[in-house]
């Protein structure tokens, strides 16, 4: 066995050990997280959308997509987590955040888990991995600019692809292969045809379907200004680009497509830890430990931090489990500019 493999081993199954006990989700932290979240969202976007003073809006504004991209986020939560694990979460979430803001779980669910497979890791069937580090730098705009797209995107999928995809049959194929998944792989088509005529996808995207035909008609009715309209888009777009930004400092993106040892796409993925403060932010519901659920995709991500300060604590400072860890957001943005730089 190779130094490599056996330090994969070691690590794997020295984190498994550590956190052997940390794998079960708590139902409460889940429950009483997405209630508040949920609480603030919605609060802030009332007060963003109706308060006569620009600065109140403006502030609520920012709360809105702080407390939106942390109530998306859980949809990440939702493709690991087992439904008997926290009875009723996967509905909840739907109704609360997933269906309402048009990003119902059906858009990442039987996707997200393709990243997670060993022999898809990094390459061209991987839905969720680009290489960015190996392109022109000014192809990081344009990845991170298409963010800003999204709610026209998303209107566009489920006000007219949906009832249009259920008139044409071929249609309705080439909206689920090609429109049915948040990816960054645009290359990666979505197989799985017989989970789009389930119970829970027919429900989300009917559900979403409704919901945005009932908000456009209020709109063009009067009943929702059309300032209320646009500010709300405008909160999504921003929501959406500080998720591209987090994305973009993910993974070292440096694979060329081919077949990656385990540790090499252990060693491709990031943590940012504490003491760095700002990932609370920009990278919540336990995202900022990226590396380290790549390494345990089953431990949620409330328990995350105490794995991470575990296996800090057991193992030595040079070990490859510390060379993937980043301090803060813009400098993990230089670094990869500079990466992509040098390729160029």
């Amino acid at each position: 066995m190779s130094v490599a493999a056996e330090t994969e081993l070691s690590l794997a199954r020295q984190a498994n050990e550590l956190a052997r006990d940390l794998a079960r989700a708590n139902p409460r932290v889940y429950w009483a997280d997405l209630l508040v979240t949920a609480a603030v969202t919605w609060l802030s976007l009332f007060v963003a959308t109706a308060s006569p003073s620009a600065g109140w809006a403006v502030l609520a504004g920012v709360v809105c997509v702080l407390s939106l991209y942390r109530g998306i986020s859980f949809i990440h939560e939702l493709t690991h987590l087992r439904r008997d694990d926290v009875p009723g979460f996967h509905f909840a979430w739907n109704v609360l955040i997933g269906v309402p803001f048009l990003t119902p779980s059906l858009l990442y669910e039987g996707v997200h888990i393709l990243h997670h497979a060993k022999d898809r890791y990094g390459t061209a069937r991987d839905p969720e991995y680009h290489p960015l580090a190996r392109r022109p730098p000014h192809e990081l705009a344009a990845f991170l600019g298409i963010a800003l797209l999204a709610p026209a995107g998303v209107v566009l999928r489920f006000a007219v692809l949906a009832p249009l995809s259920f008139l044409f049959p071929p249609l309705r194929r080439l909206v689920i292969a090609k429109t049915s998944g948040m990816v960054i792989n645009l290359g990666f088509s979505r197989e799985d045809f017989q989970r789009a005529r389930s119970t829970p996808w027919l429900a989300q995207e009917v559900g979403a379907w409704l919901w945005s035909w009932a908000v456009i008609a209020l709109t063009i009715q009067g009943v929702i200004p059309v300032r209320a309209l646009v500010i709300a888009a405008v909160i999504f777009g921003l929501m959406t680009f500080l998720n591209q930004l987090r994305t973009a400092v993910a993974h070292a993106w440096e694979n060329d497509g081919e077949p990656m040892a385990v540790l090499d796409q252990f060693l491709d993925t990031v943590n940012v830890p504490p003491p760095a403060m700002l990932p609370f932010l920009w990278a919540p519901v336990g995202l900022r430990y990226h590396a380290l659920h790549h390494l345990m995709p089953r431990l949620p991500y409330h328990n995350l931090g105490t794995a991470h300060r575990r296996l800090v604590e057991a193992l030595p400072a040079d070990h490859a489990y510390r060379q993937v860890e980043q301090r803060e957001l813009f400098p993990a943005l230089g670094r990869l500019l500079g990466r992509m730089r040098m390729k160029r």
